[in-house]
Order: structure tokens, then sequence, then C-alpha cells
């Protein structure tokens, strides 16, 4: 028997997605799986071999919410103990632990070096943070954690760096992507790309960047926009897709910039489209363990910029992409950005770059967490 532990699975993302496949892949081994999470959650497939807990930890304040949902999973689990306890959120803990959110004392630091002195300080004092970095330090640390997968090699010299794991018990995987199902979407790109243009009045012969992410800040488009206000009078048109609460401070810095007529804000937006009409994705983030939209953009064929603070800068090289040295550079991160204008997507580079990520397909990063995770219990398929 295995339990699966994570929050709120009613939510849509990265790391829900993953909760709700490697049960479905455990379950396919005829391995009895139980769910533990919280919130009213419907699984997106049925299974005999399938329970669901959830918990009744619900609080106004976010911090109590993350420390409830810890001390009901542990109560749970004294009461239905089972050989293999994997995690993909933040819970004292485990046996097993995906750690695809990273290492948040890596995350705070990281913003410190980009924040106000009060901003620093709400750091130290936020009980939310308080309260992640307790429960992530006595996970990394627990005796009885058996495995802990990390996302890339960037987050494992953080939780070394960070903390006092073995690091014979950190296993690396990088993200997938579902390579397979994007085929219909990538090979009618071309024609899907004169559609959209169209559609948001973009120009079609102008070079297209594309930034995707919600929370601008964190994913580094202030840095971007400066970068490319230094090479304004070249050909180039922005799309930013995304969430973001203060979008007025980022209209304002457009308008200071100049670049009124060449970055465009769409908002949250199917992507799709948008990976269709690319010529290069930028993903200058601050802090991502491992950015899924750098899979996604070259498993549709588009190249990737991306800095060293993104774990999913591990999977570019020259044939698909390059990478920033340093965020604070605004006029090497330019240099970049006018190199790429020189590329734009043809049918032979978009071949090229979706090719590179193959080996990454979903299905089969999943089966190594699944295998690797059974192997280490002596599990018998």
């Amino acid at each position: 028997m295995i339990t699966l532990i994570k929050s709120e699975l009613f939510k849509q993302g990265g790391l829900e997605k993953y909760t709700w496949q490697i049960a479905r892949d455990f379950c396919a081994l005829n391995i009895p799986v139980t769910v533990l999470t919280s919130g009213s959650v419907t699984a997106p497939f049925d299974d005999h071999h399938l329970n669901i807990v959830s918990l009744p930890v619900h609080h106004s304040l976010s911090f109590l919410n993350v420390q409830n949902f810890d001390k009901a999973c542990n109560a749970y689990l004294q009461k239905h103990p089972t050989p293999i306890i994997f995690s993909l959120d933040r819970n004292r803990f485990q046996t097993h632990l995906r750690a695809g959110n990273g290492v948040h004392a890596a995350y705070l630091e990281r913003r410190s070096k980009h924040e106000g002195l009060l901003k620093k300080i709400s750091f130290a004092l936020n009980p939310l943070h308080r309260t992640i970095l307790s429960l992530e330090k006595q996970a990394f640390e627990h005796n009885d954690l058996q495995l802990l997968f990390t996302n890339s090699y960037l987050v494992k010299e953080e939780v070394l760096r960070y903390y006092q794991t073995d690091p014979k018990k950190i296993v690396v995987v990088h993200n997938g992507v579902e390579w397979n199902a994007m085929r219909d979407s990538f090979e009618k790109w071309e024609s899907a790309k004169e559609d959209t243009l169209r559609s948001f009045h973009l120009d079609p012969t102008a070079f297209q960047f594309l930034f995707v992410g919600h929370n601008y800040t964190r994913k580094g488009l202030e840095k971007l926009l400066r970068a490319l206000s230094l090479i304004q009078s070249e050909h180039f048109q922005l799309s930013v897709v995304g969430k973001e609460k203060n979008l007025s401070y980022f209209l304002q810095l457009v308008k200071t910039l100049h670049l009124e007529n060449k970055v465009f804000f769409w908002g949250t937006q199917p992507t799709i489209p948008f990976y269709q009409l690319a010529d290069c994705m930028v993903i200058p983030s601050l802090y991502d363990p491992f950015a899924n939209v750098t899979l996604e953009a070259l498993a549709m064929g588009v190249p990737v910029i991306s800095s060293k603070h993104n774990g999913g800068h591990e999977i570019l090289s020259t044939e698909n992409g390059s990478v920033i040295d340093s965020l604070n550079d605004a006029e090497g991160f330019a240099t970049l950005l006018k190199s790429a204008l020189g590329k734009p997507k043809t049918k032979e580079l978009s071949q090229s770059v979706r090719e590179s990520v193959r080996h990454l397909d979903f299905s089969g990063q999943l089966r190594l967490i699944t295998e690797t995770t059974l192997k280490s219990m002596a599990v018998s398929l």
C-alpha cells in the first residue's frame, strides 16, 4: 500500500497533475493508493485501488492551513501506516518526497537580493515563511526519509547547501512534458501562427518574443524589459501571458522604457497559440525549481532563453536555446536577445528544438519516479 500526500488537489497546477499521474501509475500496478488531501476533491480517473481522504484543515490564515494539514496527515498516518508515504507537499514526515516547490530557504535568500529592507525583515517575521522553513528542515533531515526527488540539479545543490541531507538519498528527475500529446499542435504551428497574429493584431513581420508566467517579479519580467530597451531599435514584439497583481507597475515601466509599441499584456490565456506564434521564449526567473514552460516551449519547437535560476536551464544547449549568465548584466542579456533575433523560427529549426526533448516525455519521467520508489522499498512490480 502507498499513501500520497498533496493538499488542495482541486487546483489545476503542475504539482496537482503529478500527484494524480503518480496515483494512476501505482494503481495500474495493482497497488492500493490512499491520497491524503484537503478540500472537496474528485479524482480525474476511476480505479478501485484508489481511496481519497480529504482532511478538514481549512483556516483563513494560510500558515495555519499548512500547519493543520501537516498535523492531520500525521494523525491519520499513525492510525493507518503504509510502507510508502510519498508526499508532493510540505510535511514534516514521509518516506519519499518530491520537492517540486524547490527549497524555500533558497527562494527567500534569492528574493532578499532583489527586495527592499522592510520586505527582507518580513521574511523573518512572516509566520507562513517560518512554518514552511520548519517543515522543510524536518522533512529533508528526517532519519526515515528514504528518497528525496528533485526536478533539477539546482534544487539538489540547494538542499545540500541548506540542510543536513544524505546526498545518496537525492534523485534528480527532470520534469516531463506531454511530448506526444503536443504533436498535433506543433505540426500546425505555421498556419496557426498566422491566425493568432491576426486575432491579436500583432505584426506578422516582427520577431515574436514570448514571456509566460504568473507573478512577473519572481519570473523576472522587469529584467527582460530593461534588456529589451537596449535593443528597441530592432524589429520585435513581446507577448506577456499570465497574471500579475501589480500590473500597473509593469505597464508604467513599459512606458518609461519607451516599449509601449512593442510589449503587449494578454493576461491569462491558453498557451498553445502563443507557443505557435513565438520565435523565442524568454524565462528570466529569479527563482524556479524547474519552470514547466521551459519544456512546453521546447516541445512546441520554440527556442528558450533562460536564467540560471530556473532549473529548466539544465536541459538547454546551443541546439535549443541559451542561458543568461547574470540577470544583473542587462547588456549581456540584451546580447542574447539580439542574437536570437537572427534566428527566427523555421520548420527545420522548430523540428530540431522539439526533438531535443523527446526523451523527457511525461510518461517516461513519471515511470522513473514510480519505479525508483518501488525499488527503494524492495517492492517487486
